[in-house]
């Protein structure tokens, strides 16, 4: 550790929280109809969209009625994406003549994509063709970031108004998101990754000549375009199969830094929204306050962890931190800090190996998956899973204090208690259920590059990626086997529906409430005690939930390395 790293840090932090209010200011603006900078050219075809679709763009949806309406739109959105994915070697665009998917990994990945993880058991240079990159992947990373945001924005809508039955139109909400934020975003991002010299190009595979004479294909393809929305989405899922370590993806220092703030740009401006839309802006000060006391904590001990390095080597004289799996151009520090950036944001990419981190350095990404996605979170996502804790914190606070609980005017009553308790208690049942079924399952045993607490951590990575719905692998797991494509699949989809399904019960149900005036007996939600609360309680039952499972890998790899211990790989 040391003061440039340091200063690195600092910097991403401040310039993070300089973004908040003008995205907040912005998002809320769209959300609410309200005319914007670009509404002169898009207003238009806003409402041309609306007629096709035959929306009505005034007639706003019960709670119900805009999750079936979303849950529709991704049963056709899997469909699409399957089905390109399967005939791809007889559709255009596809140069280097990639063959069709095979079913599993279809069926996975096109779960994966419609879900905003974006896990890939592939490479995709070497398995898809530009037209499933560009019509399936790119396409479904703008629609299922935008669902997070707008479903964020329903629950919000369910906090700020009273004794209303509505909380939104889907189809408007999903539109409005895609075309005056995503998109215009993206087309500027996608250019100035380019001029950073990402390749964007429908040409075929480059051929060259290596100084031995050898020959080598170079992939390209449209990738800058990708990206972008890959990282501004939080979806992760990269055009090559080293991700944001591959220099077409990720060239230099500053593309990387770039890439960082954008994965956290939105994520950060809807705790913004929240507060601008319930009428109190320190209400969403405070969220974000509580998101980043956890990534803070998450970011010091990840980045002491690799730059102290590992035990053994440092006993042999062989110091100077952990640069194993890590990129030269990027180093410890930025590859530690995007770590737990990608994994605080539910993100995914990756710009380093975490399965070449320190024990305790793997751990942290680890732990943010495991919370919840509520770190900044993916887009929209990260919000509405924080809002589900603050409900069980102001539900704990009343109990110890005997006040009803409320919060921005609203009484916190058993059905959002339930319904919020069903949605943080269904992860860890993927997470550890399906990790305890491989670890004693042979042909899932076989797919573990490593024995021991590593290959037990890998595999606990992996489904817990999976169903927090971000997609970075530890890597030295096989996935692409019928065993991790199916389970796997089942995970990304319990794991953002089942989370997704009570956040709009709640929606509804504080919707149709009346709004209450704080009195004398209101416990404060915008002290630095209410964010310390709600810390408290995200800590707790993280705790105790997944303690005993990161004991059985990471923690006990770390105290076998202390002590000079190691695990030969197979």
């Amino acid at each position: 550790m040391n003061v440039v790293g340091w200063i690195q840090i600092i910097l991403f932090c401040v310039v993070v929280t300089a973004l908040v209010k003008p995205f907040g200011w912005y998002m809320t603006r769209v959300f609410n109809g309200e005319r914007t900078c670009l509404s002169p050219v898009l207003r238009p075809l806003e409402r041309g969209l609306y007629a096709i679709g035959g929306v009505e763009e005034k007639q706003e949806q019960h709670w119900l009625t805009y999750t079936v309406a979303m849950l529709l739109f991704h049963v056709a959105g899997f469909l699409v994406l399957y089905f390109l994915m399967r005939f791809q070697a007889s559709l255009p665009f596809n140069p280097a003549e990639q063959s069709a998917v095979a079913p599993d990994l279809a069926f996975n990945t096109a779960i994966s994509f419609i879900t905003n993880t974006n896990w890939q058991n592939y490479g995709g240079e070497s398995t898809m063709s530009y037209l499933v990159q560009m019509l399936g992947l790119t396409h479904q990373n703008f629609l299922s970031a935008a669902t997070g945001i707008v479903l964020a924005v329903a629950l919000i809508r369910g906090f700020a108004r009273a004794s209303a039955r509505t909380v939104g139109n889907f189809w408007v909400d999903v539109t409005r998101c895609t075309l005056y934020i995503l998109l215009p975003i993206c087309v500027v991002y996608a250019l100035v990754l380019v001029a950073m010299g990402i390749p964007q190009t429908l040409g075929p595979y480059v051929e060259a000549t290596t100084l031995e004479g050898a020959k080598q294909t170079i992939a390209v393809g449209p990738v800058a375009s990708q990206i972008a929305i890959k990282m501004l989405g939080t979806n992760g899922g990269g055009f090559f199969n080293a991700n944001a370590a591959h220099p077409f993806e990720n060239p230099t220092a500053l593309s990387n830094f770039l890439q960082m703030l954008s994965i956290f740009a939105l994520g950060a401006g809807m705790t913004n929204v929240f507060g601008r839309m319930v009428g109190n802006q320190r209400q969403g000060w405070a969220i974000f306050a509580a998101m980043g006391v956890l990534f803070i904590v998450g970011v010091f001990v990840c980045y002491w962890a690799e730059a102290r390095g590992n035990d053994i080597l440092n006993a042999m004289g062989l110091t100077g931190g952990n640069m194993e799996g890590k990129e030269v151009r990027f180093g410890i520090v930025a590859s530690a800090l995007f770590a737990v950036i990608t994994t605080a944001a539910s993100c995914g990419a990756v710009n380093a190996m975490h399965d070449a981190f320190t024990a305790l350095g793997g751990m942290i990404p680890l732990i943010n998956m495991q919370l919840g996605e509520i770190i900044i979170g993916g887009v929209g996502a990260g919000l509405y899973g924080m809002l589900l804790f603050v409900v069980l914190a102001i539900f704990v606070a009343g109990l110890m204090v005997g006040r009803t609980p409320e919060y921005v005017g609203k009484k916190i009553e058993a059905k959002e208690v339930k319904m919020a308790m069903l949605a943080i208690l269904v992860l860890p049942l993927m997470y550890l259920g399906w990790t305890a079924v491989a670890v004693v399952y042979p042909p899932a045993v076989a797919s573990m590059g490593n024995p021991g607490p590593h290959g037990f951590s890998e595999v606990l990575y992996a489904f817990t990626s999976q169903t927090a719905n971000n997609g970075s692998a530890f890597g030295g797991l096989t996935g692409n086997t019928l065993f991790y494509n199916v389970t796997g699949a089942i995970a990304m989809l319990v794991g953002r529906f089942w989370m997704i399904v009570p956040a709009m019960a709640i929606a509804g149900s504080l919707a149709a409430k009346k709004s209450v005036q704080p009195s004398l007996g209101t416990f404060p939600t915008t002290s630095p005690l209410f964010v310390g609360l709600v810390v408290g309680v995200i800590l707790i039952v993280g705790g105790l939930t997944f303690f005993p499972a990161l004991a059985l890998g990471p923690l006990v790899e770390h105290f076998a390395t202390v002590a000079g211990s190691t695990f030969a790989s197979n």
